[in-house]
C-alpha cells in the first residue's frame, strides 16, 4: 500500500504539467525539448525504457487557456486511453473544482501545497478528519490546503515540526485558527484517506474571504487566475528559458532532484510557464514562506524570476554540500587507509616476531615480572593475578575496564612480594652509626640495639612501632634515617599532619576515576623491599573529615596482630606488614588517641643540655655549615667562647634547629667578608671591625679569622 501511494505521490506532482499547449504554439516548444531531452538521457542511462507512452490523465487548468475547465489528454490508442483513465489519480467529479466555492480548511504546518503536486497530511483532530471522510462518501472530494502562520516575531527556521503541529491542534476551529492560516492556499483532491493519514493532490490556488463555519473550519473561497500576459514578451521568454537552463544544473549536481526527474519523466508533457515555477519551486528545499510567496505570486514572470532565484540558490546549497561530502569522504578514505596499513604492518611484523600486539605485549610485561619470584608470591596473589590476566585478554583496548585492569596488574606485580633487604645484626655496627649522626640520645640507641640483639639471637626480626616524642629540632625525623642505615633497611618517610582522608592510608577503591593505593602500598613499590622502616611524622597532627578518620585508619596499620593481613581497599588482597619497622615522631602524645597510643611504644626525648649542644654544634652543625658555606677550615676558625654565648644567650631552646640557624648567619656574614678582601685586595679594618662587631666576629691576624674573643655581644 504504501509502495502505491509513494508511486501516486511521485506520479501526481507532475501529472498537472502535462496539459499541452495549443498546437502551434512556439514560445515553449523549444525549451521542452530541451528539458525532455534531457531527462531522457537520464533514463536512458539507467537502463530504463525510453519510449513513454501517452496517458490520459485530468487535470484542472488553473486558470489558464480556455477559462480553467477540466480537459482530458487522450492516449494515443483507444486502448492506452482506456488503461490511462482507469490508472488516473485525479478523476473527474460532479460537480467541477471551479464550483466549489466552499470548502473544508486543512492546515499545513510545513510547507504548501503545490498544484499538480500530492502531499500527505497528518490530521489529529478527530471531527476535521470525520468531515473530510463523511465528504469523501458524498462524492465531495475537494478541500482547501492553507499554510499555518507561525507566531508574529518567530523565524520559522528555529520553530520544529513537532512545536507547529502542537500550536496547529490548540485550535480546535473558529475566528483564531481563520486568522492563523495564510489567506491563499489551494484546493486539493482527496485522494485517499489512512487512518490520520490524507493524501491531497493540488489543483488550483484559492483566496479564502470568509468563514462559514467553525468546527471543522469551513470557508468561503474565491479561485485564483493567472494575470494575463503576453506569451511572445521576450523577458518572459528568457526568464523561463534561465529556469529551464538552470534546472538542468541542478538535475546534474543533485541527485535528490535527479531521482525525481527519473520517476516523473514519463508524465512530463509541456511544461507552461506558471507551471515550470510551481514545478522548480515545489521541489526545492527552500523556506516555507518563500514557497508560500511563490503560491500567492498570480503574476507569471515574477513567480518565474522568484522560482529562479530558489534554484539558483539550490545550486549553491549542492555545491557546498558536495564539497563537504568530498571533504568528509576524503578524510575518512585517508583514515582507513592508514589504519588498513598499520594492521597490515602489524600483522607482518607479529608474523616476523618483530612485534606483538598490546593484549600480548602486556601479558608478557607482567609474567616477566612474576616468573623470576613466583615461589615467592603468595598464593592468593597469584591467583589474582592470573584471573586478571585472563581478563585482560577478553577486554577490547578501547574500554575504561581494560586499563583499570591494566593499571590494576602494574601494581600487584610491581610490589615486592617476599623481597626483603639482608638486615645487619652487628650490635657494635649500629652503635658506630648511631653516634656518628647524633650525640646524646642514650635512650633511643639503647632501644634500637636491643631490637637489634633480639633480631640477631631469633635470626629474623619483626616490625615494631616506637614513637618518639619531644619538642622540635631535636632530631626525631633524623633519628629515624640513621636507624634505617644502622640495620640497613630501605627508608621511607611521609607526614600525616593535616591529613583528613581515609583514602591516603587505605587506597582508593578501583571503581572510582583515577584510583591509587595507599601511602604504604606506594612505599613498597618506591623501596623495593618488604621491610623497609617507615617513618610517619607528625602523627600528633592528623585531621578529621567528611572522608573518615585517619587515626582510625591508622589502627590496623600500626597494629603487629593486625598489620600482617593489611587490606589495601585499592589492591583488595592481604598484605603482610608485620616485618615493617614504623616510626613515628610527635611533638606531644596527649592529641594522639588512645587507642593509637596503646599500640605503640613511647621514647620520650626531653632536649639538649648545654654541653651536649656544645658537641652537636662543634661535631656535626660547624662542620656541616661550613662545607655548606664553601669555606675552607684555615680560613676562619670559631672558639667555644662563641658558641657557648650563642647557646646560653641567643639558643636556649630544647633543640638546636635555632643554634643551627645562627651558625650558618655567622658562616654568611664571614663568606661576605671573604670575598669582599678578595675583591678589594686592600684591608678596610674600620668597616670590617664594625661588620664583625654586628656579626659577632673579632680580625686578628692576616691567616685566618677567629670569631668570639673580643665581643661585647657574644
Amino acid at each position: 500500500m504504501l509502495k502505491h501511494l509513494s508511486s501516486s505521490c511521485f506520479q501526481g506532482r507532475l501529472r498537472i504539467l502535462h496539459t499541452r499547449f495549443p498546437d502551434g504554439a512556439a514560445n515553449c516548444g523549444l525549451a521542452k525539448r530541451h528539458l525532455l531531452r534531457f531527462i531522457g538521457s537520464l533514463r536512458s542511462s539507467t537502463g530504463e525504457a525510453t519510449f513513454f507512452r501517452q496517458t490520459a490523465l485530468f487535470s484542472s487548468e488553473s486558470g489558464e487557456g480556455d477559462g480553467g475547465t477540466d480537459k482530458a489528454v487522450y492516449a494515443s490508442s483507444e486502448a492506452d486511453a482506456d488503461e490511462a483513465k482507469s490508472s488516473s489519480a485525479i478523476v473527474p467529479t460532479t460537480p467541477r473544482p471551479e464550483d466549489h466555492l466552499t470548502v473544508i480548511a486543512v492546515p499545513l504546518p510545513h510547507r504548501p501545497l503545490f498544484p499538480g503536486f500530492y502531499m500527505p497530511v497528518s490530521i489529529k483532530d478527530s471531527k476535521l478528519l470525520s468531515a473530510l471522510a463523511e465528504n469523501c462518501k458524498r462524492s465531495v472530494t475537494y478541500a482547501g490546503a492553507f499554510l499555518f502562520k507561525d507566531e508574529p516575531g518567530t523565524d520559522p527556521s528555529l520553530v520544529t515540526g513537532t512545536e507547529i503541529g502542537k500550536n496547529i491542534y490548540d485550535f480546535k476551529g473558529g475566528q483564531e485558527l481563520f486568522d492563523r492560516l495564510h489567506d491563499i492556499g489551494t484546493l486539493a483532491q482527496i485522494s485517499s484517506i489512512q487512518g490520520n493519514e490524507v493524501y491531497l493532490l493540488g489543483h488550483r490556488r484559492l483566496r479564502k474571504t470568509e468563514m462559514v463555519d467553525e468546527e471543522p473550519l469551513t470557508v468561503k473561497v474565491d479561485h485564483l487566475k493567472e494575470i494575463p500576459y503576453n506569451k511572445d514578451d521576450d523577458v518572459i521568454k528568457a526568464t523561463y528559458f534561465e529556469v529551464i537552463s538552470t534546472l538542468r544544473d541542478v538535475l546534474k549536481i543533485s541527485s535528490v532532484w535527479r531521482e525525481y526527474a527519473k520517476t516523473y519523466s514519463r508524465y512530463i508533457g509541456d511544461f507552461t510557464y506558471g507551471r515550470l515555477a510551481d514545478f522548480g519551486a515545489a521541489l526545492s528545499m527552500a523556506n516555507k514562506l518563500l514557497c508560500q510567496q511563490v503560491l500567492e505570486e498570480l503574476d507569471v514572470h515574477k513567480r518565474l524570476k522568484l522560482t529562479l532565484e530558489l534554484i539558483k540558490k539550490e545550486i549553491e546549497i549542492n555545491k557546498i554540500q558536495e564539497s563537504i561530502a568530498k571533504a568528509i569522504e576524503e578524510k575518512i578514505s585517508g583514515e582507513q587507509r592508514r589504519y588498513l596499513l598499520n594492521e597490515q604492518l602489524k600483522a607482518i611484523k607479529k608474523e616476523l616476531g618483530l612485534e606483538t600486539d598490546d593484549k600480548t605485549a602486556l601479558s608478557s610485561k607482567f609474567r616477566e615480572r612474576i616468573d623470576p619470584k613466583k615461589d615467592r608470591f603468595p598464593a592468593h596473589v597469584l591467583q589474582v593475578i592470573e584471573e586478571e590476566l585472563a581478563k585482560l585478554q577478553l577486554l577490547e583496548a578501547s574500554s575504561s575496564e581494560f586499563n583499570v585492569t591494566r593499571n590494576y596488574l602494574d601494581w600487584l606485580t610491581a610490589l615486592p612480594w617476599g623481597d626483603y633487604s639482608d638486615e645487619n645484626f652487628n650490635v657494635h655496627n649500629a652503635q658506630k652509626i648511631l653516634d656518628e649522626d647524633h650525640y646524646g640520645l642514650s635512650d633511643v640507641k639503647e632501644r634500637i640495639l636491643e631490637f637489634i640483639a633480639v633480631g640477631n639471637l631469633r635470626g629474623t626480626s619483626h616490625g615494631k612501632i616506637i614513637c618518639l616524642s619531644g619538642p622540635p629540632g631535636v632530631g626525631k625525623t633524623s633519628i629515624g634515617r640513621s636507624i634505617a642505615r644502622a640495620l640497613n633497611r630501605k627508608f621511607y618517610r611521609f607526614s600525616v599532619g593535616g591529613l583528613a582522608d581515609v583514602a591516603e592510608i587505605k587506597g582508593h577503591r578501583r571503581t572510582y576515576i583515577g584510583a591509587m593505593p595507599g601511602k604504604i602500598v606506594q612505599c613498597l613499590k618506591s623501596v623495593g623491599t618488604a621491610n623497609p622502616l617507615v617513618l610517619i611524622d607528625e602523627i600528633d597532627k592528623l585531621g578529621r573529615g567528611h572522608a573518615g578518620d585517619p587515626a582510625s585508619a591508622l589502627l590496623e596499620l600500626l597494629d603487629p596482630e593486625q598489620n600482617m593481613n593489611f587490606l589495601d581497599h585499592y589492591l583488595d588482597v592481604p598484605i603482610d606488614l608485620s616485618k615493617v619497622l614504623f616510626v613515628c615522631t610527635a611533638n606531644v602524645i596527649d592529641t594522639i588517641p588512645n587507642p593509637l597510643l596503646d599500640r605503640m611504644e613511647v621514647i620520650a626525648i626531653a632536649g639538649y643540655i648545654a654541653d651536649e649542644k656544645m658537641h652537636i654544634a662543634r661535631d656535626y652543625l660547624e662542620k656541616s655549615t661550613r662545607e655548606a658555606c664553601g669555606i675552607k677550615p684555615e680560613q676562619v676558625e670559631v672558639t667555644d667562647a662563641a658558641l657557648l654565648e650563642l647557646i646560653e644567650n641567643y639558643c636556649r631552646e630544647a633543640g638546636v634547629r635555632n643554634l643551627q640557624k645562627h651558625i650558618e648567619k655567622i658562616y654568611r656574614k664571614i663568606a661576605l667578608l671573604l670575598v669582599r678582601k678578595a675583591i678589594s685586595n686592600e684591608p678596610s679594618n674600620a668597616k670590617t671591625f664594625e661588620e664583625l662587631e654586628r656579626a659577632e666576629i673579632d680580625p686578628s691576624t692576616n691567616q685566618s679569622t677567629r670569631v668570639g674573643e673580643q665581643t661585647d655581644t657574644g
